[in-house]
């Protein structure tokens, strides 16, 4: 089955975006990558201008977007004990090598009440896969999280004993990567309890059952999609002991970490994609990173240059960013097929 996009497209742009062929994500020549990025860059100067303060208070900042806000109370997601308990009434598909919960089915489910939360019925009614403060997109798997997956194997990014956090992790995609990767630590957090419960918990049990199935091949391309229901979890207790679950608003989940009794280590790699869609977030995101982030780490972040309805993307975030002083970015790849998106890469400015 395939994966369904719902992002914000202006109605009278020409370039339609190329979902068909997401895994063949190509660079544009110099050239037109430059006109194209001063074009975006432009808009997004003339939206800073004409509705976002971007000064260095912060009070004047974060007052304006804490009343929109809403704030989620954070949870932290036990992993039960029964694993087969986690994939029951699952079926699995496949992409880019890794094993995902197909969302049409769960969405049928929740449907049927197992959804405390509400949000997929409430989705449906609304036609919209964006309610700020009530649901946040985690039941679908956005354009940029497949661009941020080539650039981490294209860079080579080293996973290797690091500590990392997929933030507003929807599947979970990014933080399964890691763990690939044989990352030492891997958090996942979504706004949605039911995201993940429903979704990023059953794909990290899923993948990691695969992985102990198939031994150290690890070839999956050759692989026929699984298009059927699973079958006895069979997962390494040491991969999941790994991986840590949590729900909330972002500030309320990084108060959760730092004040929690439990052991806590800033994370070497955060990994977030369309997340900067709506600049009422950008301070309470900005904060978060800067916050749970080690003093040498890295944030790779994957988002379009313009989400059309909303007002975010890519340049607008960066004139922010360069706003508060705190970080330093780069936009490290453009792929300018179709709507143009991009991978930023930031670290603190004091780093090594």
């Amino acid at each position: 089955m395939a994966f369904r996009f719902n992002f914000f497209i202006d109605e009278n742009e020409n370039n339609e975006p190329d979902t068909n062929d997401k895994m063949d994500l190509q660079l544009c020549s110099p050239k037109q990558k430059q006109e194209s990025a001063e074009k975006s860059k432009q808009a997004a100067d003339t939206v800073a201008d004409s509705s976002l303060r971007l000064g260095t208070d912060k009070h004047q900042d974060e007052t304006p977007s804490k009343k929109k806000l809403c704030l989620k109370a954070a949870k932290e997601h036990d992993i039960p004990e029964d694993l087969n308990q986690v994939l029951e009434n699952k079926v699995l598909e496949t992409v880019s090598d890794l094993y995902y919960i197909n969302m049409s089915a769960v969405e049928m489910t929740c449907l049927d009440g197992s959804d405390e939360e509400g949000i997929v019925s409430k989705s449906v009614s609304s036609h919209s896969d964006l309610i700020p403060g009530v649901y946040e997109g985690g039941l679908k798997i956005w354009e940029c999280t497949f661009d941020l997956i080539e650039y981490l194997s294209e860079a080579e990014i080293e996973f290797t004993n690091k500590t990392v956090l997929d933030l507003g992790c929807g599947a979970g995609l990014l933080g399964i990567v890691a763990l690939r990767g044989k990352a030492e630590k891997v958090h996942f957090q979504d706004y949605n309890s039911t995201v993940i419960d429903k979704i990023t918990l059953p794909n990290v049990v899923a993948n990691c059952r695969n992985e102990s199935s198939r031994g150290d091949s690890g070839d999956r391309k050759t692989s026929k999609p699984p298009l059927k229901r699973p079958r006895k979890a069979e997962c390494l207790p040491d991969v999941l002991t790994k991986c840590r679950f949590f729900s909330g608003e972002w500030s309320e989940v990084s108060q959760l970490l730092l004040s929690s009794n439990k052991a806590f280590s800033k994370y070497d790699i955060i990994l977030t994609s369309e997340t900067i869609y709506n600049p009422d977030y950008y301070s309470a995101l900005h904060d978060t990173l800067a916050q749970l982030l080690d003093r040498n780490g890295h944030v790779y972040l994957a988002s379009k240059a313009h989400y059309f309805g909303v007002g975010g993307g890519i340049y607008l975030f960066e004139k922010f960013i360069e706003g508060r002083n705190v970080f330093r970015s780069s936009i490290v790849k453009i792929i300018d097929k179709g709507l143009q998106r991009c991978i930023m890469e930031m670290a603190f400015k004091d780093s090594s």
